[in-house]
């Protein structure tokens, strides 16, 4: 009699789970089309860096027009291009799959915009004492001091992986094609940065990621040369290569008082797929959405950070179990 009534809650109990799944798939699809009817920000799939769109931007961002997603271990490919798009953004003479920006050029853009505006004051380095403002952003990082001074605490787990990136001379790619490879030890992005110029992220355990930061230019060469696919031929290396360890981590709110968590101070997660920095326009969307209400005077600035943490709260706690199981050991 037990197992009898054992089984139906069983199956009822998974079949709720899965009623849940597909609930959260289909309402993530739901935000990312209309994200994209709306312009706010550009997906990239193939790990790195995305552009918002935002006109100050285009001078530091490099368009694609083709996504190569190629399963190594199944010799199985997927390949994306602007005709997949929506019809009113595959029409435009501007279209493209995503965009790719370096690190260092696409900071200093934003925090001269920053530093430029009259109503904004930019405070970096150690944390200061605070001052009477209507509101204030916490954009510092995944250790960001300011998060930690309000008492919000946050939950971390490990990948026991890193990601090593290097600017790299490549043949065997179109200019405006990017790559996303799986591999066995993890993904592999190649993207395209212009004249034959490309970054790789590399995924790889943490050992193997200090190993090849440690090689000399041409040894490294090799190894990359043994990671990728024939159809590729590095030919020098453009920089230093550098490793950093990566996790899943997300503040337990992202409000206290009148400062709003923005970014990597609020969640942090595996960079394939582009989905960190994905995550972070929208952040600074939904906050440009609020603040365009509290100018209109259908928002009240005080209420702006509360406001902002319950409309991003959901879409964090959705990518949180779907990039958890994307792990790869």
């Amino acid at each position: 009699m037990y197992d009898f009534l054992k089984r139906p809650l069983w199956i009822l109990s998974h079949l709720l789970v899965v009623v849940a799944v597909v609930a959260m798939v289909a309402w993530a699809l739901q935000l990312l089309q209309a994200a994209a009817d709306r312009r706010e920000f550009s997906l990239m799939l193939a790990g790195g860096m995305v552009c918002c769109a935002a006109v100050g931007l285009a001078a530091v961002m490099v368009p694609f027009r083709q996504l190569q997603l190629c399963d190594l271990g199944a010799k199985a490919a997927v390949p994306f291009s602007v005709t997949d798009l929506a019809p009113g953004l595959a029409r435009r003479p501007d279209a493209a799959v995503g965009w790719i920006g370096q690190h260092r050029p696409l900071m200093q853009q934003l925090l001269d915009r920053l530093e430029a505006h009259p109503a904004i004051t930019l405070q970096l380095g150690t944390l200061q004492a605070p001052r009477a403002v209507d509101l204030v952003v916490a954009a510092d990082g995944p250790h960001s001091p300011t998060r930690d001074a309000l008492g919000v605490g946050v939950t971390h787990w490990s990948y026991r992986q890193s990601c090593l990136t290097a600017l790299v001379q490549l043949r065997g790619s179109g200019a405006d094609e990017a790559w996303e490879l799986l591999r066995p030890e993890g993904p592999f992005a190649v993207l395209p940065l212009g004249d034959g110029l490309v970054q790789v992220v590399w995924s790889a355990p943490q050992g193997r990621c200090r190993q090849l930061e440690s090689l000399g230019d041409a040894a490294f060469l090799d190894a990359l040369a043994g990671a990728l696919p024939d159809r590729f031929q590095p030919d020098a290396l453009r920089d230093q290569p550098r490793a950093f360890p990566v996790a899943l981590q997300w503040a337990h709110r992202l409000h206290r008082g009148n400062t709003v968590l923005v970014g990597e101070s609020g969640h942090r997660c595996h960079p394939v797929g582009g989905q960190g920095l994905n995550l972070c326009w929208r952040d600074v969307a939904q906050l440009h959405r609020l603040a365009l209400r509290v100018s209109s005077g259908r928002l009240a600035v005080e209420r702006l950070p509360a406001a902002y943490g319950w409309r991003r709260w959901p879409e964090k706690e959705l990518m949180r179990p779907l990039i958890r199981r994307r792990r790869i050991t």
